[in-house]
């Protein structure tokens, strides 16, 4: 009996693998392809290999430029989100003070707020400091939704700390930032982890702030995806590839802090 649950659950596992990676299969298929091709045959495998779609990307300056720009905001602003989380977490998990909680609410609610919602007055706030089609721009509209998600994520794995600790490291003579730094920080690193995770997921597949907020000099890789339209039409092939290497920074975010994810998931936090 156990057996034959174990044979179904693999085979609903395997099923369910291939649906998740159809999608991405089907992208890299088209990267691999011709407009031609892609418009007048079906086939799931390409009949003619080529490699013309990427060469175009590392080849032309709006393509590659673009991957450049999203790189530069997205960490500054995961930085940025961590710092500033940092002792805002570990103040919510060890401190009770007026209005603690209602303030942790307020946090997550301009997490839950649509982006649109802040388009205009950080258009009109960009515009007449002189920021717009800035990186920094770009970042600092994202701590908006970054920083409540990372104060949340790390209060529960601070929360998980023993205070013990911290009272044992004052004894010993620690000052606050030398605990903080060599003591705690390591005890969280895994926390630290997830939230440097989510935070540049977020910044890197967000479009409305990111295209909004730029135009030329820093113009995203999300924004340049969005304007292959030409008069010959969909350019598919290019855009599948584009699409293709979007997804590599992630995954290899994903494969260094894998471990940091399946903890906070343990942990209830993610």
């Amino acid at each position: 009996m156990d057996e034959q649950r174990f044979k179904k659950r693999t085979i609903f596992l395997w099923f369910y693998i291939i649906f998740a990676l159809l999608p991405i299969y089907w992208m890299v298929n088209m990267s691999l392809r011709t407009n031609e091709e892609i418009l007048s045959t079906f086939s799931l495998f390409p009949k003619h290999l080529t490699f013309a779609n990427y060469m175009t990307i590392f080849t032309d300056v709006s393509w590659y430029s673009g991957y450049i720009n999203s790189l530069i905001y997205v960490a500054i602003n995961t930085c940025i989100s961590v710092l500033v989380a940092l002792p805002a977490a570990y103040a919510f998990s060890r401190y009770r003070f007026l209005g603690d909680k209602h303030i942790f609410f307020w946090l997550l609610t301009n997490r839950m707020t649509p982006p649109a919602v802040f388009l205009l007055p950080f258009f009109q706030l960009y515009t007449t400091v002189g920021l717009m089609d800035t990186h920094i721009a770009v970042a600092l509209s994202h701590l908006l939704f970054n920083v409540p998600l990372a104060v949340w994520i790390l209060e529960g794995f601070m929360s998980g700390i023993p205070r013990e600790i911290d009272e044992t490291a004052y004894i010993d003579g620690y000052s606050f930032p030398r605990f903080f730094l060599l003591i705690f920080m390591p005890l969280i690193k895994a926390g630290i982890g997830v939230t440097a995770f989510f935070c540049f997921m977020f910044s890197w597949v967000e479009l409305l702030l990111a295209r909004t907020l730029t135009s030329v000099n820093a113009k995203p890789i999300v924004a340049t995806m969005t304007r292959t339209v030409s008069a010959s039409g969909m350019d598919w092939a290019t855009l599948a590839a584009a699409g293709v290497l979007t997804i590599v920074p992630g995954a290899i975010v994903i494969w260094f802090v894998r471990h940091y994810i399946a903890k906070g998931f343990a942990m209830g936090r993610v």
